[in-house]
């Protein structure tokens, strides 16, 4: 039996933490419920295993005198942080607490969260923030904005070596957006979420413009134009649950491998329906998702960016329970060609997979960049230049499937075997040249349209010669740079077989610092 020392001790520490369960006391959190959002626990909860979660510094308090905050001490601070599992894989979390000063940042706030960053980067445990917060603390000053630059410096530090997946469950605004930014995903939930620099009545005041938070930075904002987010759920339940299925496909770590998830799916599935995937007409526009759903365990694929940048699709696979990252362009919308914001799509993606060891397919039918007064004066050849850089710098498996369309630079920078694709499949569709046959023809036979009787008989006549001499597979086939013409039905068994073999696979780069990418 506890002496009655022990006895008072006990009801004294007990007394404590159940006043830091409180967090800003019953108020505040039905406020919080009656806004359609969990509490920074209830968020924890919901997310990792029953019963895994510790937390650390519970009994933490800010140590700000100014504006009468001495009178305001409130255990825990406004963030709750630990570690748990999820799936029984070790993660650290940081979750928010809007019930407390409105979730603002300060000083003791900031070192709860960087001690568990520094944990996670030594344990080799992936980090996960459950944002909800105001922004900086304004009382507590300078403090504060140094307490931001703390995380971001672990940010940055922890970038390519554990995955940071960052959870916008409420406010994200001012410095606080810069995080979640430099963090590899960053989820969204659709009506109570919002990130932005400067808020609506700072836009309004300074360049007279009006609009809505939900429209400036909203989850569909920041997930179709600004790309800045790469998912949007429907709920908390949702973003949640979404987290745990991202970290299903990802290591703890750069230097382990993705988790292998037992496949029931038969390795030697054929599906005879993607002979019929591709149009007659090569011109007509056709869905690339269903090849990538074809050739996928289970038929399973989590997409990434799904609103962003449309004409081109990533997102993670599983081939014969293996984690594939997987880049596609998408026929469906403008013909699948590279604009300024497919390449940054593209070339993040790629980056993440090569950082942490996930092998990269790569689906192919892209007839160019987009042209355009626009794209050129934004940039397409500085932004296009960051899909190459990322084929040629990762040395994670690389297969390629060209589907359609090889045409031009889009071509080379797309995974191609110059940029050290370990292999390269190629679909009797393939149509593989330095333009589309409708303009190569138009070049190279112009002066035999000009001078004929029939100019458009006769052009229509040289586009057909120029597509069955060059525009298709064999040319490429003939000089290395597609390993195999293969029936489009036995893709899936290829890749799997491909990506089996390249498992060993080892290639370094020269020694250096870092490369300078063009961002």
């Amino acid at each position: 039996m506890p002496s009655e020392v022990m006895n008072k001790k006990l009801k004294e520490l007990r007394k404590r933490l159940e006043k830091a369960q409180l967090g800003g006391g019953k108020e505040r959190i039905d406020r919080q419920h009656k806004a359609g959002k969990m509490t920074a626990r209830e968020r924890i909860d919901k997310l990792v295993d029953p019963g895994s979660f510790m937390e650390f510094d519970a009994l933490v308090e800010h140590r700000c005198t100014e504006f009468k905050m001495d009178k305001q001490m409130i255990p825990g601070d406004g963030v709750v942080t630990g570690y748990g599992t999820i799936d029984g894989r070790l993660v650290f979390i940081f979750s928010q607490d809007f019930t407390v000063f409105g979730g603002a940042l300060g000083e003791m706030f900031g070192e709860k969260v960087t001690k568990i960053m520094d944990l996670a980067l030594e344990a080799g445990a992936p980090v996960i923030g459950l944002n909800d917060s105001g922004g900086a603390r304004i009382q507590e000053g300078v403090a504060s904005l140094g307490a931001y630059g703390e995380i971001f410096y672990r940010n940055v530090i922890a970038s390519g070596v554990i995955p940071q997946i960052s959870a916008i469950m409420g406010p994200c605004a001012g410095g606080a957006v810069y995080s979640p930014a430099v963090t590899d995903f960053t989820l969204m939930v659709k009506n109570t979420s919002r990130m932005f620099i400067t808020g609506p009545n700072v836009i309004k005041a300074v360049t007279g413009e009006v609009i809505s938070f939900e429209e400036l930075g909203g989850a569909m904002a920041h997930n179709v134009k600004s790309g800045v987010a790469q998912f949007a759920a429907e709920n908390e339940e949702h973003c949640l649950q979404l987290i745990r299925d991202l970290l299903s496909y990802l290591p703890s770590n750069n230097i382990e491998d993705p988790p292998f998830v037992e496949s029931m799916d038969d390795a030697l599935r054929t599906d005879p329906r993607l002979n019929e995937l591709l149009p007659e007409d090569p011109t007509t526009p056709y869905d690339m998702k269903q090849a990538i759903v074809s050739v996928a365990d289970n038929n399973v694929f989590l997409e990434v960016h799904e609103h962003f940048a449309p004409n081109m699709v990533v997102g993670f696979i599983r081939l014969n329970g293996h984690s594939i990252g997987v880049v596609a362009n998408q026929p469906n919308y403008l013909a699948g060609t590279l604009d300024i914001n497919a390449s940054d799509k593209c070339a993040r993606f790629v980056r993440f997979c090569d950082a942490f060891n996930i092998p990269i397919l790569t689906f192919m039918d892209v007839p160019g960049f987009l042209p355009g007064v626009d794209q050129e004066h934004r940039g397409i050849i500085r932004h296009g230049a960051k899909i190459l850089f990322a084929y040629a710098e990762a040395t994670a498996p690389k297969v390629t499937v060209i589907t359609r369309k090889a045409i031009g630079g889009a071509y080379v920078v797309l995974g191609s075997k110059h940029l050290r694709a370990d292999v390269v499949y190629a679909w009797p569709t393939t149509e593989m040249a330095v333009m589309g046959p409708e303009g190569a023809a138009n070049i190279i036979f112009r002066r035999e349209i000009e001078k004929s009787k029939d100019p458009e008989a006769t052009r229509s006549k040289k586009i057909e010669e120029y597509r069955e001499r060059f525009a298709n597979p064999y040319s490429g086939a003939v000089r290395g740079f597609i390993d195999e013409v293969i029936e489009p039905a036995i893709t899936r068994t290829r890749l799997i077989a491909a990506f089996e073999m390249l498992r060993t696979k080892r290639q370094s780069l020269p020694k250096k610092k870092h490369g300078n990418c063009p961002l």
